[in-house]
């Protein structure tokens, strides 16, 4: 899995920008799983005083500058597909934006009191550079949160396995929650907290609720084993030490 794979997705996200006129389209989910992935996040996050710097790399459609423009935050959105941008722009998308490969990303040292990295890590090869880059831009005492599809999950584990029994490539990245847990800390970071993102299916919706329920919260809190095998996504929060 390397650049072929990555030029694919890169591909792949102008066309649906060409494509789709929703944000879950244009940015490849159902509309039922954005849907889920916004309420988890929202489950998470807490704005902080107005007026703070705000990156969010991978922006897409503009789902997440949105929420945080709302809470009074000041965004600076990036993307590396244009069509995308104009898709958003065209939509109304308020806020600077930028066309950049998160990667490699046109800004100084330490600019960001926080930094999203949403729905961007299975169309890489690999997440350490990303990481990297994004530890640059913050601030001592800045956020990040990163979120990736679960590798350990059964249902993409089945899914993996029957791609390779029939000699398809794998069409998305899937990452090790402890891996990753282990990368963030490696590039920098403290008060490493992983959170589970259990997502059912567009025709499983009915579901949603029963995974979002208190009850499966408090199991997939305090039986990490659980999450592991049930979740589709997880998110990753951690702070850049002072």
């Amino acid at each position: 899995m390397g650049a072929r794979f990555e030029d694919q997705w890169r591909t792949r996200f102008e066309e649906f920008a060409d494509l789709c006129d929703d944000d879950a389209g244009i940015a490849g989910w159902t509309a039922t799983g954005l849907d889920a992935r916004i309420r988890r996040f929202f489950d998470l996050w807490k704005p902080g005083p107005p007026g703070r710097r705000w990156l969010d790399a991978g922006c897409g459609a503009g789902t997440y500058t949105r929420i945080l423009l709302r809470h009074g935050q000041s965004v600076v959105g990036v993307d590396y597909s244009l069509p995308t941008l104009l898709k958003a722009s065209a939509r109304g998308l308020q806020g600077a934006v930028a066309v950049a490969d998160v990667r490699q990303l046109p800004f100084p040292h330490e600019q960001f009191d926080g930094v999203l990295c949403l729905g961007v890590t299975q169309a890489l090869a690999g997440a350490e550079p990303a990481l990297r880059e994004l530890s640059r831009l913050l601030k001592p005492g800045g956020q990040l949160w990163i979120d990736a599809l679960n590798g350990w999950c059964l249902v993409h584990i089945l899914g993996t396995l029957q791609r390779r029994l029939l000699g398809k490539p794998l069409h998305l990245r899937y990452e090790s929650p402890a891996r990753l847990k282990r990368l963030v800390r490696e590039c920098g970071f403290t008060d490493v907290q992983l959170h589970w993102m259990p997502i059912m299916p567009a025709h499983r919706r009915g579901l949603q609720q029963l995974v979002e329920s208190r009850h499966a919260a408090w199991t997939l809190r305090n039986v990490p084993p659980v999450g592991l095998v049930i979740s589709h996504g997880f998110i990753v929060h951690a702070l850049k030490p002072e």
